[in-house]
């Protein structure tokens, strides 16, 4: 059965973006001219995806006015929402998402990608596996010199400015029901502990390298990055839809 059930991770309140997210949650700021989620949402609608719960609790008054306001985006999309009395992690929200009875794919509301999402879909199932990760390789530059020397402080090397490439979580997963039995209800988890437990039960994870474009907009350096490539080029991310 194909994909076509998204969990969109949106109960954050988004410290890193501050004093953008004091008042305001984070899937909601603006790129460009419309607010991130909405981005999103339309990559989703324009991909064939009709069933998207949003998990929520940071002010989750503000999402549902989103989509109250957004009746095209009603018209093409299934919205559901589950809200979090208290924090249970990026895993752990999950147990209280209902219906979760094929594969569903999971993600942050805070994402910027050119990620076609119905081929991570079809690679994962394909694959197997009980849980794919969305990859991508991201350079890291350390803005500072790098001094290597042996054990009695002879120096040996120096490095500066070095940068290094590490392959990383877009922050978009496809998941196999199954893996909810590792997720016990109202009890906090993280996604990083989730993928633990799974390679100790000996689940298969595996990972999509991509080289789709992509940002984490909760980062500051990737949302200023994200204003200048919409002021640029509004159209990259509109998908037709």
């Amino acid at each position: 059965m194909p994909c076509n059930r998204i969990v969109i991770l949106a109960g954050g309140k988004g410290t890193r973006l501050r004093p953008f997210t004091a008042t305001f949650p984070k899937p909601l700021v603006p790129v460009g001219d419309k607010p991130i989620l909405e981005v999103l949402l339309r990559q989703l609608s324009a991909q064939g995806f009709t069933d998207v719960t949003l998990t929520l609790g940071h002010l989750a008054e503000f999402f549902r006015a989103f989509i109250a306001q957004h009746k095209t985006l009603a018209e093409k999309i299934n919205f559901s929402f589950v809200e979090e009395e208290a924090p249970t992690g990026t895993a752990g929200s999950l147990a209280s998402v209902p219906n979760l009875d094929s594969t569903f794919m999971v993600m942050n509301g805070d994402l910027l990608t050119d990620l076609n999402f119905r081929d991570l879909c079809d690679a994962h199932q394909a694959s197997g596996a009980a849980l794919t990760i969305a990859a991508h390789s991201k350079k890291t530059k350390i803005d500072l010199g790098i001094l290597e020397a042996d054990d009695n402080g002879v120096l040996t090397n120096y490095i500066e400015k070095p940068e290094h490439t590490h392959t990383v979580s877009m922050g978009v997963y496809v998941y196999e029901p199954r893996v909810l039995n590792y997720i016990e209800k109202d009890q906090y988890l993280d996604f990083p502990d989730l993928v633990l437990k799974l390679l100790d039960a000996g689940e298969k994870v595996r990972i999509h390298k991509s080289d789709a474009f992509w940002l984490d907009i909760g980062r500051p350096d990737d949302y200023a990055l994200a204003q200048d490539i919409f002021e640029q080029d509004p159209m990259r991310f509109s998908c037709g839809a």
